[in-house]
């Protein structure tokens, strides 16, 4: 007789030691009944090289890796800011723009010093998120969210992370930084992306435990 199979876990893997991230995709997941890790908690695994050339590459290498690894469903976010005057840029080279060790403060200085001879007009971008969420089996989910605004001519606010205090949200007169987690999460790209990810979750899970 063949043995049952032992029912996957109900534990998600986020695919990042960064702990803003972390802390914004708890608060977007708490209603899905998971545990939820981070790279913290598996010393093993090391850094894990972005070699992709797009958001949807980058979030599908890193959640198949850590799911490799654990054994357990990863999900992985790519974002990015585009930043239309720039022809895109930062885009997939947003966490590392400065120089290979970047720091959120350094990134915002490059991106004010790329823009200073813009016009405020033409200071268009958006905030895209891509989150991927792939199981042991390889079954794989992919949503992306996007959100809209203009770079501030100088930072605003002390909440968030990365570009936040230089994106404005134009409807609500605001940077992100500027913004509670709960006022973030229900606009912001990345909290698009997840709740595309959890509409499509329910058949997601049921090929990941197959």
């Amino acid at each position: 007789m063949s043995q049952a199979k032992e029912p996957l876990k109900k534990v998600l893997v986020l695919a990042t030691r960064n702990a803003g991230k972390i802390k914004e995709l708890e608060a977007l997941l708490a209603g899905l009944g998971f545990s939820v890790l981070g790279l913290g908690d598996f010393p093993h695994i090391g850094e894990i090289e972005e070699t992709g050339t797009t958001f949807a590459e980058n979030a599908a290498l890193k959640a198949r890796t850590v799911a490799q690894a654990t054994g357990l469903v990863a999900l992985a976010d790519d974002s990015g800011l585009e930043v239309d005057a720039l022809s895109g840029a930062p885009g997939v080279y947003s966490a590392r723009y400065s120089d290979p060790d970047a720091t959120d403060e350094k990134n915002n200085l490059k991106l004010l010093d790329a823009l200073k001879d813009v016009a405020e007009a033409k200071r268009g971008c958006r905030f895209i998120s891509l989150v991927a969420a792939i199981a042991p089996n390889g079954a794989e989910l992919l949503a992306e969210g996007r959100w809209e605004g203009r770079v501030l001519p100088s930072p605003r606010g002390a909440g968030g992370f990365g570009y936040d205090p230089l994106f404005l949200d134009q409807n609500l007169g605001q940077s992100a930084a500027e913004l509670s987690p709960a006022e973030k999460n229900a606009r912001s790209h990345r909290g698009r992306a997840l709740r595309a990810l959890l509409e499509n979750w329910p058949d997601f899970w049921a090929r990941a435990s197959r």
